[in-house]
C-alpha cells in the first residue's frame, strides 16, 4: 500500500468526536464480510485507511468494540455513527468512508470478502434514480434542514451536541 500525505478530516453525525488524518492509503475498499455488514447496518462497509501515526482525535475519543481479538470498532457513543475498523496488528485504522468530511475523495478500488456479499450486490447501479431530495419532497428537505442536529462536513471551532437525551 501506498502512503500519500494528505490532510483528511471526519467525525461522527452529532459532532461529539472528530478526526484528522495526515496521510492515508490507497486501499480504499468495500468489505462484505459479516463483521463489517453488522458493524456498519449494511450491506458492505467503505473504508479507507490511514497510518496509525498519522490519526488524531481532535474532538472527543470514539468508544471502542473489540470484535474479534485482533479487531477494534470505533463509534460515536453519543450517536452511533460507525467511525473505524483497527486491525491491532497492522499499524492502520480503516476509517468509515461515510465518516470522512469529503467521502467523493476516496473512490474504492476492491471489493473483500465476497463470500458474503448479498446476492443483489451487483444490481444496485441499475435500481431507479429517484433524484435529489429537493426535487422529490422540497418540504421534507426543508424541515430536515431547518431542524438538522448533524455536525456541518468541516471543523468547527466549538460545537454543542444537539439531539442528545444524556
Amino acid at each position: 500500500m501506498k502512503r500519500i500525505e494528505m490532510e483528511v478530516t471526519g467525525g461522527c453525525q452529532c459532532g461529539a468526536v472528530r478526526y484528522r488524518a495526515t496521510a492515508m492509503l490507497d486501499n480504499a475498499h468495500l468489505c462484505h464480510c459479516r463483521m463489517c455488514q453488522k458493524a456498519s447496518g449494511n450491506i458492505f462497509a467503505a473504508l479507507v485507511a490511514a497510518p496509525d501515526d498519522a490519526l488524531n482525535w481532535t474532538r472527543g475519543k470514539p468508544s471502542v468494540w473489540k470484535s474479534s481479538e485482533l479487531v477494534e470498532r470505533g463509534f460515536c457513543a453519543n450517536c452511533g455513527t460507525p467511525l473505524f475498523f483497527h486491525h491491532l496488528e497492522n499499524g492502520r485504522t480503516n476509517l468509515m468512508i461515510g465518516s470522512i468530511d469529503d467521502p467523493d475523495a476516496f473512490s474504492p478500488l476492491a471489493n473483500t470478502c465476497t463470500e458474503n456479499m448479498v446476492a443483489w450486490f451487483d444490481t444496485i447501479t441499475d435500481i431507479e434514480d429517484a433524484g435529489a431530495t429537493e426535487s422529490n419532497g422540497a418540504d421534507w428537505a426543508a424541515a430536515i434542514k431547518e431542524s438538522s442536529n448533524q455536525h456541518p462536513d468541516h471543523d468547527t471551532a466549538s460545537w454543542v451536541v444537539k439531539g442528545c437525551d444524556g
